[in-house]
């Protein structure tokens, strides 16, 4: 299983914008598919965006299409979102997480970063 850490939360005002990493140890990291989540207070886990292992396939829910982008660096083992325009309903704690390849779901996730979007 790979290892996830996840930086680059914090407190930003609307209309800001934050980059989220998530450093990911093993050498396997570029065969793996990863994906970002999130958490609101008192909601499920839900969907944020998602990246091939190549990354040339990507895909995002439609609350952050067009102010999220998902990219992967592989020579530093390393996931991020990039997240403009945001709003206080993106408010939540973020995680990374990691699908082998043939896994029918992510099997490794991230302890989580906080966002805070204030209006």
């Amino acid at each position: 299983q790979v290892q996830l850490v996840e930086s680059g939360g914090g407190l930003v005002q609307a209309g800001g914008s934050l980059r989220l990493s998530c450093a990911a140890s093993g050498r396997t990291f570029s065969t793996y598919t990863m994906g970002w989540f999130r958490q609101a207070p008192g909601k499920d886990r839900e969907f944020v965006a998602v990246i091939s292992w190549s990354g040339s396939i990507t895909g995002y829910a439609d609350s952050v299409k067009g102010r999220f982008t998902i990219s992967r660096d592989t020579a530093k083992n390393t996931l991020y979102l990039q997240m403009n325009s945001l709003k206080p309903e993106d408010t939540a704690v973020y995680y990374c997480a990691a699908q082998q390849k043939g896994a029918a779901s992510f099997g490794s996730w991230g302890q989580g970063t906080q966002v805070t979007v204030s209006s």
